[in-house]
């Protein structure tokens, strides 16, 4: 079955959600803070909506795997950008490694 450009566009948003849901989370303060976890409530149901849409047409160790590597590299590369974590070169090479993956899972894909 081909899969829709839809279905992987939805994926990618809902991987980048995922990046926002996290780091509201910790923004939150343990849900202390009412607009984090206000975005930390609205960007999870909208990152798992997505992620369960585009489940309906990639396999689910496929659009899993492609929705934690975008929201796992972009959720330290922000924190690095921000100043939150500290920066290294390794980091930077391993977050282009896992993205690296995830561009290899869709471009090995057989759906």
């Amino acid at each position: 079955m081909e899969v829709s450009p839809v279905s992987w566009v939805i994926l990618v948003v809902s991987g980048i959600l995922e990046a926002v849901w996290a780091t509201a989370l910790g923004k939150s303060e343990g849900f202390t803070k009412l607009w984090p976890s206000i975005i930390f409530g609205v960007s999870l149901l909208a990152s798992m909506a997505g992620l369960a849409y585009a489940m309906r047409e990639i396999s689910t160790g496929t659009s899993y795997a492609v929705w934690v590597g975008i929201g796992a590299s972009l959720t330290v590369a922000y924190a690095m950008f921000t100043g939150e974590e500290p920066f290294s070169i390794v980091k930077l090479l391993l977050i282009l490694g896992l993205v690296g993956c995830v561009v290899g899972l869709k471009l090995v894909g057989h759906e």
